[in-house]
């Protein structure tokens, strides 16, 4: 049996189950990454924290920290949001890049997340060039701009 006042982890699922605003079973403290003193580092250069290592769902657990009733919550959005904001130029720019320069060092140290973006962009570029060389034999309009495409002539029919 645990004593009032007991700290434990658990899993995040576990913490939303037990937490209830009336009742006050648990509080929850958020992890060290999502703290003051790492909250100042993100704000100097959010750039050189290997986000992978401090936890690869960064952006994803702390949005979800965001429904527990912690005083810090503007804070820790806000430096979710900027860190976010700051990374994403490099991320984007490196993806775009990705022949020029050996991106595995970047990627090693990217959120899932990011790694996702990353992999888009590579993508995106790598559809272009094929396309630019003749071996992709037309670019097809994206789901949503064919479907806007769709919606502006129904709304001059009617």
């Amino acid at each position: 049996s645990f004593m009032q006042g007991s700290k434990l982890e658990i899993p995040l699922w576990l913490a939303k189950g037990l937490h209830d605003s009336k009742r006050r079973i648990i509080s929850v403290e958020p992890p060290k990454i999502y703290k003051e003193a790492w909250r100042t580092v993100f704000s100097a250069d959010a750039n050189v924290v290997d986000l992978h290592k401090m936890g690869p769902y960064y952006y994803g657990f702390g949005s979800q920290l965001l429904n527990f009733d912690n005083p810090e919550n503007p804070e820790i959005a806000q430096t979710i949001l900027q860190t976010f904001i700051s990374r994403f130029r490099r991320i984007m720019d490196s993806s775009q890049n990705a022949y020029n320069e050996d991106t595995s060092a970047l990627v090693a140290r990217l959120d899932e997340l990011e790694r996702a973006l990353f992999r888009a962009g590579q993508k995106g570029l790598n559809d272009f060039q094929c396309w630019e060389k003749g071996q992709a034999s037309q670019i097809t309009a994206s789901s949503l701009v064919q479907n806007y495409g769709k919606r502006k002539f129904t709304d001059v029919d009617g």
